[in-house]
């Protein structure tokens, strides 16, 4: 049984001390819920006071991106080295990072190297735009995106974001339905790629206007298993409610 993740994905909100009391409040609540993997990505600035609240929970800490160097002249890159004292996941690939800052499939995979390297497990996003998907070219660019990100790996498992970017902060979430049908792909590129043992044992998460009132639909699928949670996870309460739905569909 592949466990679920509920990953909160910040994005750049919330200053230090935002995000400080963010977690507080929500931290006595989320230490209730058993069974499935809760993880925080707020901004790098507030990954070291957010590991020190943390401290002795069963909340996990991510980091939204990295660099793939270990040190050097790169002014205001964060390195795997920085991270991996202070985070279990990175985000590694999203959308935003891949229209916004230009990084291409070789960039991702250069990123999901790095991070391994330093023992920091990836969520690696994958996901068409609105124009694609209408085309019906969804398959298509998984399909590329997935074998661009893992080249060159041997990997036991690998845990993937599907991340529809039409669905991405517009509130229009795929529907259920269409989002196992995707993540159902993934999961046999990614035998292709890595193998059927390691594909039957990668958790691939629904990412794109999760909220509490689709949480248990997505979560009900077959092959969906978790959440990357965007605007969401920046509600103490909504963010809670996704958890403890989700740890009630999980036993």
């Amino acid at each position: 049984m592949r466990q679920i993740i509920i990953a909160g994905n910040w994005k750049m909100n919330t200053t230090l001390s935002e995000a400080c009391i963010l977690v507080q409040s929500m931290k006595g609540e989320l230490e209730t819920i058993d069974g499935i993997e809760k993880i925080v990505c707020p901004p790098f600035i507030s990954l070291s006071h957010i590991k020190t609240i943390l401290e002795n929970s069963s909340i996990k800490l991510g980091a939204q991106n990295l660099f793939y160097e270990e040190k050097g002249a790169y002014t205001g890159e964060i390195s795997p080295l920085m991270l991996k004292e202070l985070c279990q996941y990175v985000i590694i690939g999203h959308s935003e990072r891949r229209e916004y800052f230009g990084e291409t499939g070789q960039v991702v995979n250069q990123k999901i190297k790095a991070a391994i390297q330093a023992g920091i497990l990836p969520i690696v996003c994958v996901g068409e735009k609105l124009e694609e998907n209408e085309k019906g070219q969804t398959r298509q660019v998984l399909e590329t995106q997935l074998k661009e990100a893992l080249n060159g790996l041997s990997l036991s498992s690998i845990i993937i974001a599907y991340e529809p970017i039409w669905a991405i902060g517009t509130g229009k979430a795929a529907t259920a339905s269409a989002a196992n049908a995707a993540i159902c792909y993934i999961r046999k590129v990614l035998s292709e790629i890595l193998g059927n043992t390691a594909a039957r044992k990668s958790s691939i998460l629904y990412g794109g206007s999760v909220n509490e009132k689709n949480t248990a639909e997505l979560l009900s699928q077959s092959d969906i298993d978790g959440a990357l949670v965007g605007g969401a996870s920046l509600k103490a309460d909504s963010f809670i409610s996704i958890c403890r739905q989700a740890a009630a569909i999980s036993k």
